[in-house]
């Protein structure tokens, strides 16, 4: 079989359905936060697409937390593109548009820690992330029994 290319690029305003759909498939098993076509839209410009043969089969992206904090945001995979090492690329396009706006700090909480720990994250305690809790985890469900594992990458 031959290998697949992937592609990892900018989200552009065409990708905003795309995104919703996969995001979507996400929060629909409570995986992660649904997030708006608006609020996709707005924040286009913070999201990673991968592509196989022109066909988005990934997606993540960053938002700002703190002066050097950013969190890794909704990042997913179409179901039969997982495993293939496509996440891990996203992670690192990611990581290069963190270092490029100069931030230090990586973080995400995620149910996958041994993905992230494979990328060269550390298992943390969320609680060193006060600007995580009152920008998102104030209006989560979960807020008072969060089952996420937070995970933290320090880039040099």
């Amino acid at each position: 079989m031959k290998q697949a290319v992937v592609v990892c690029r900018p989200a552009a305003a065409e990708d905003v359905d795309v995104l919703y759909h996969l995001i979507q498939g996400y929060a629909e098993k409570g995986i992660m936060l649904p997030r708006s076509r608006e609020a996709l839209a707005r924040a286009i410009g913070t999201f990673v697409i991968a592509e196989v043969d022109d066909e988005v089969v990934g997606c993540g992206s960053l938002c700002q937390l703190g002066k050097d904090l950013v969190e890794i945001r909704s990042l997913g995979m179409t179901d039969g593109y997982k495993g293939l090492g496509i996440g891990s690329k996203i992670v690192d396009k990611l990581m290069e548009m963190a270092r490029e706006q100069g931030l230090t700090r990586v973080m995400a909480l995620t149910y996958a820690d041994s993905f992230f720990v494979k990328n060269g994250f550390q298992v943390v305690d969320k609680e060193i992330f006060p600007e995580k809790v009152w920008a998102d985890c104030v209006n989560c469900p979960k807020q008072h029994n969060c089952d996420e594992i937070a995970v933290l990458k320090v880039l040099n």
